[in-house]
């Protein structure tokens, strides 16, 4: 087995690894560091995490493995001293517009279940608290029911629970009751055996108790009173009556119900507070908090046309009757007097509402039936519920907007569940709040207890709240109260505070949600794991990076392995071991340059990164020439989230940096606001930006152009060469070719993405999948083309000895020397080299490239174009996964661009960018609602001197150093 002390890796090879051998001791911190695209994540991720999560799964059951991911085995010799692995990575966001800050911790699982065992109903409609109903209230409320109607009598047993309840039944029959509602259907209890009742589906079952028709007779009341207690009893406190007047359920509860509006309300349970349940969810929106509706601005995005001119875009592309419906606009306008060869911008409101809307008209169509003209939105409406083709489904969502359920506000629960309260707050006050007032105001809720009432002032959004908690109550829930406060700690300690547990997980950046899942680690007190992260000071300020060191300490404190990917000088100093791969990047990394100690890498002469934390390289200010144009872009009255109204200018033509602590407002300043105000302007993009009064100075720009870390492409077809169109020059140079001429091929022929020149045995891919029901797939190299992708016939065609093939396989710098006679193709190459990626195969999948790698490629697609010198760049985090040696490059271009008399605005909180910026608007002072506001502007001197900004002191600092 090894040493156990150590994790021993033998022969390594995976992606650009360099058949390495490495030994990481065990139950310590140790960093991964090295060039972006060294073989880092290679290392931590694709070998040590992929083998110990397959070991793990491969341990389990054939039952088990199928509901798991199972990781393809990594190209190593060996690893020894491997314990179960978890990654904690930025990549994997949770994209489920359900999932929240509260659900992926679990503290609203907390919350809810507090509701359900302290929560006080009251009516959603008049706010009254609810009281018990008795078994008599019960009759006499069913009695007031019109005479000479037939009731059904029903308790409820089982309600929407997986299962046969096969002894539901048998306790029902031993009962001597004769019929049961199942599912809204009535059966005899003999016919039960007969059915098929699926064990993974949801079911309701009722006993039914007594029929009846209410007719006055005393009699008939005494037997329902009987009927009535038995079902409160069958039904713990729950009874049914089925009117047959009105085919209707009423629900009637001995716990729960409103006097003054005659309602009743469901009994108070755990799933009465889950969005993500049909017993809590808002019936409008489905606990999303949110509606998908078609946006009449979407559907008529150029109103300077007229109707005849194509002003309804997408009747353009969806419907395949536009004849007919033409037909019956024809007939509409007639009957309401409009024009359709009018702009629509020239229309009154009535006949545009008829037109998207509809009129109720019944018309004539082409075959002379009659049809109802129904308007252009319901129209898309009725297509988009009932079509099966995704891409209709697809063109409807392009004229959809996402906007606030009204129903709920946002809140995405139902009224019965938003008017529980605890200590006199309902749920939402608790989920809507920043954790960090959270703890202050369950801190104030203890301190009631014992007392009538008491008065907070924690925050603006609940003062003076009462915060009534009795000492019965407190007793119940002492324990869940300390576990909530106890993990609210740990999201402080990764500097998530500011977070509030509504947030929803789709707007998490990669940083926040990878810290995020640290925070839930530590509270599961795992022992003897083995954590990968990825970047873990990803978009968290100086300021909160010390209490992130620390969170790493004490999740290796607890016997685990913490394994981090990080260039932060600090983290890289914090830790225990260090492994420094290079010596370059691609091709050129790979290789242990150095491991040990920070002291030692210090002192390792071949060590990149240990010249730079001693200084002896650095990222040195580089010096700028007058720069800007004397024009700005103002965003007025930015009220966004947390913005307090501020009014930001932004100097044009300048490298610009925003800064602040996380939270304090960047990205709904810049990515919320700015860049979709800019993208609506320029492009017409459906997405409204976050509210603010206006945006002065957009005329001072012809585009903008927002350059971030995602994928170049979400397929293995997408690479350098097709991403900043390369390989359309190369493919049209051959079929300049003699021997291409006379065969008649044309581009497409050179394309691996379309029949004719590609392999048809693999699709173009190189390889070939096989799926394997409980182990990972297999990919086999396509036995046809041997990986090459391409047809025998087109691989015949060579241009300076090469094939295409051949084109694919070399590197940016090799390529750049090929292609030295054909301009067009060597300047975007040399563009490539001189932003680090001369390493990179023109082939390599897109799927295989890092973050950094993917935006320096958009960055040098970016330098390739003409510029107009009126172009503002955004970018959001650009050194995210950048080592300094490559934060250097990138510096030199953003100065490139700026040179060039663009704009470059940039959120980023590391210093050495920061320093080099011409201008810094540095938000805060905080980060939630103690931030959002404009703390400093000014060059990084003149920023390092405001005693206000936690930016500034760290500035100043590093501009002393």
């Amino acid at each position: 087995m090894g040493n156990q002390n150590k994790i021993s890796i033998r022969g390594a090879r995976v992606n650009n690894l360099k058949n390495i051998d490495v030994d990481i001791p065990r139950g310590k911190f140790v960093v991964i560091t090295g060039l972006s695209g060294s073989g880092k994540s290679s290392l931590a991720f694709d070998t040590i995490y992929a083998e110990g999560q397959r070991r793990y799964v491969e341990s389990l059951s054939s039952y088990a493995r199928q509901f798991l991911e199972v990781k393809e085995k990594p190209d190593v010799d060996r690893i020894d001293g491997l314990s179960p692995a978890i990654a904690i990575d930025q990549k994997s966001v949770v994209q489920n517009p359900r999932s929240t800050v509260g659900t992926i911790t679990e503290i609203y699982d907390l919350i809810r279940l507090m509701y359900a065992r302290i929560g006080r109903s009251h009516c959603h409609i008049c706010g009254t608290e609810v009281r018990k109903q008795t078994v008599e209230e019960i009759v006499d409320k069913i009695w007031k029911i019109n005479h000479k109607v037939n009731v059904t009598i029903l308790a409820p047993v089982v309600r929407e629970e997986k299962g046969t309840h096969k002894k539901v039944f048998e306790e029902i029959r031993k009962a001597n009751f004769y019929q049961i509602r199942l599912d809204g259907i009535v059966y005899n209890i003999e016919e039960i055996d007969g059915l098929d009742i699926d064990k993974n589906a949801k079911h309701t079952i009722e006993v039914v108790v007594d029929r009846a028709l209410l007719d006055g007779d005393r009699e008939v009341k005494k037997q329902m009173l009987e009927s009535v207690k038995i079902a409160a009893d069958l039904g713990d406190g729950l009874v049914i009556v089925y009117r047959t007047d009105i085919d209707e359920d009423i629900l009637y509860s001995q716990y729960f119900s409103c006097h003054k509006c005659g309602i009743n309300l469901p009994e108070v349970e755990l799933r009465s507070f889950s969005f993500n349940s049909p017993f809590g969810a808002c019936p409008v929106c489905s606990g999303l908090g949110m509606k998908q509706e078609i946006d009449p601005e979407l559907v008529i995005s150029n109103p300077k046309l007229s109707l005849a001119e194509g002003a309804i875009k997408p009747w353009t592309k969806i419907f395949s009757n536009q004849k007919s419906m033409w037909h019956l606009l024809e007939k509409v306008a007639q009957k309401h007097k409009f024009s359709l060869d009018v702009p629509v911008n020239k229309l009154n409101k009535k006949n545009l509402d008829v037109i998207l809307y509809g009129s109720g008209d019944m018309l004539h169509d082409l075959g002379a039936r009659k049809m109802m003209f129904e308007g252009v939105i319901p129209g898309l409406e009725q297509k988009y519920k009932e079509t099966d083709s995704d891409y209709i489904r697809r063109e409807i969502e392009k004229y959809m907007r996402s906007h606030i359920c009204l129903s709920c506000m946002g809140k995405r629960l139902r009224p019965e569940s938003l008017s529980v309260r605890v200590a006199g707050l309902s749920v939402d006050k608790y989920t809507d709040i920043s954790v960090r007032d959270l703890a202050d105001i369950l801190a104030e809720m203890v301190k009631t207890v014992k007392k009538s009432s008491a008065v907070t002032k924690t925050k603006e959004k609940l003062q003076f709240i009462k915060l009534e908690l009795e000492q019965t109550e407190y007793t119940i829930v002492e324990l869940l109260i300390k576990e909530i406060v106890r993990r609210i700690k740990f999201l402080e300690n990764v500097g998530l505070g500011y977070l509030s547990l509504g947030r929803s997980s789709v707007t998490l950046s990669g940083g926040e949600a990878q810290r995020l899942r640290l925070a839930t680690q530590l509270g599961s007190a795992l022992s003897e794991v083995i954590y990968v992260l990825d970047e873990p000071s990803i978009g968290l300020h100086s300021v909160d990076n010390e209490k992130l060191i620390n969170t790493l300490k004490q999740l290796r404190d607890k016997g685990n392995s913490v394994i981090v990917v990080e260039h932060d000088k600090e983290t890289i100093e914090a830790a225990d071991y260090v492994i420094d791969l290079g010596p370059g990047a691609g091709i050129y990394g790979g290789e242990v340059v150095a491991e040990g100690t920070p002291a030692e890498i210090k002192k390792n002469e071949k060590s990149l990164t240990g010249q730079y934390l001693v200084r002896k390289k650095k990222i040195e200010a580089i010096k700028k020439g007058p720069r800007g144009n004397g024009k700005k872009l103002t965003i007025k009255n930015a009220m966004a989230y947390n913005l307090r109204n501020i009014t930001v200018d932004i100097p044009l033509g300048e490298l610009v940096c925003v800064t602040g602590v996380s939270g304090s407002g960047k990205s709904s300043l810049i990515n919320d606001i700015l860049a979709k105000a800019l993208s609506r302007h320029f492009y017409r993009s459906k997405d409204l930006p976050a509210e603010h009064k206006t945006i002065i100075g957009i005329e001072n720009l012809d585009k903008v152009i927002t350059i971030d870390q995602t994928p170049i492409g979400r397929t293995p077809r997408s690479n350098p060469a097709t991403y900043t169109g390369v390989f359309t020059y190369i493919r049209d140079l051959f079929t300049q070719i003699p021997e291409a001429k006379i065969k008649g091929f044309d581009a497409g022929r050179f394309s691996f993405n379309v029949k004719g020149g590609r392999c048809e045995a693999c699709g173009g891919d190189g390889y070939v999948k096989y799926e394997m029901q409980f182990l990972p797939d297999v990919y086999v190299e396509c036995e046809e083309c041997k990986g090459r992708r391409y047809n025998k016939e087109t691989l015949e065609i060579h241009y300076r000895g090469q094939n295409i093939a051949d084109i694919l396989g070399m590197t940016v710098s090799e390529a750049k020397e090929f292609f030295r006679d054909t301009p067009i193709i060597n300047e975007k190459l040399t563009t490539l080299v001189e932003v680090g990626l001369g390493y990179l195969t023109l082939g390599q999948p897109a799927t295989t490239l890092s973050g950094g790698e993917a935006q320096r490629i958009k960055l040098a697609t970016e330098l390739s174009r003409y510029s107009t010198g009126k172009t503002l760049y955004i970018l959001d985090e650009p050194t995210t996964g950048l080592h300094f040696d490559d934060i250097n490059k990138l510096l030199v271009i953003l100065h490139r661009l700026a040179d060039k008399g663009n704009s470059v605005l940039i959120i980023e909180h590391n210093l050495d960018v920061v320093k080099n910026a011409d201008w810094v608007i540095d938000l805060g002072p905080g980060g939630g609602d103690e931030g959002g506001e404009l703390v400093a502007e000014g060059t990084p001197e003149q920023v390092a001197k405001v005693k206000k900004s936690v930016t500034g002191r760290y500035l100043a600092k590093e501009l002393r150093a």
